[in-house]
């Protein structure tokens, strides 16, 4: 599948003047589901470590849900869906390595997946940050929809319906911009020394410039979360890493590098 190089195009993002924007390649359509089949392609290399981490991944919703189950409060489950898809890209760093010492030819290992992070570390733990601003944030608007819900009501489907399409809507909006900020942020940050603010304006640029195809991919992620939440998390053991792998291909395809890269 051929990638069209375009000159880089002045926008908002690329002039702001905060940070360099590295610059992305234009993609195909159906690049998302060549990622998958090389995200799939690395399960198959690594199970041992696909399913480890796949089990951690299983185990945060799970944890969550326990805790719902102990509260009584079960409108905490919408905003917890967006708090795990917020945590997601954190959490998928070693899955990343695994993706990229494969590429190298190198057998991946669960040492080197867990040193991933200190790879470029103040920007990581910066992004980890970010993310987990943006997650209180998140709950602090999903608790003040809440507050907006009558007591008074019964808790027939009818009379949740605003609640639940306000909650959905706002929970809409706020992981699209996640999505943005974070689609290539990790991988960036694992592959280069450069700074938190470069690499989430490239997100954000390739994001923006590729529409078409980034929204498929996030369609694709959204669908493995919910089936991942349909399964009762058990499809999360292999979702999670297989959107983690296909991540890696989607930062490999779309993030231009100045030179082809060498691995030994």
């Amino acid at each position: 599948m051929s990638h069209h190089f375009k000159e880089e195009p002045h926008n908002a993002i690329t002039d702001s003047g905060i940070a360099r924007v590295i610059p992305c390649k234009e993609l195909d359509i159906g690049d998302p589901l060549k990622w998958l089949s090389l995200g799939l392609r690395d399960l198959f290399r690594a199970p041992l470590l696909t399913v480890f981490f796949g089990i951690i991944f299983a185990a945060i919703p799970w944890f969550i849900t326990y805790l719902v189950t102990l509260t009584g409060w079960h409108l905490v489950i919408l905003p917890a869906m967006v708090c795990f898809m917020l945590i997601g890209p954190f959490l998928a760093a070693g899955l990343y390595d695994v993706s990229w010492e494969l590429e190298k030819g190198h057998k991946p290992s669960l040492w080197h997946s867990v040193k991933a992070i200190k790879r470029n570390a103040v920007n990581e733990w910066g992004f980890g940050i970010m993310l987990m601003v943006l997650m209180i944030f998140w709950l602090r608007v999903a608790s003040m929809i809440h507050a907006l819900y009558p007591s008074y009501l019964s808790d027939s489907l009818e009379e949740l319906m605003p609640f639940l399409a306000l909650g959905t809507v706002v929970g809409a909006i706020f992981t699209t911009i996640v999505f943005f900020l974070s689609a290539f942020t990790q991988p960036i940050l694992m592959e280069r020394k450069v700074d938190l603010g470069t690499a989430v304006l490239t997100s954000v640029n390739a994001v923006w410039l590729n529409k078409g195809p980034m929204f498929i991919w996030a369609a694709i992620i959204f669908t493995a979360v919910v089936f991942g939440f349909l399964t009762g998390f058990i499809g999360f053991i292999f979702l999670m890493p297989l959107i983690g792998y296909g991540t890696w291909h989607a930062y490999i395809d779309t993030i231009e590098t100045k030179r082809e890269r060498q691995y030994e």
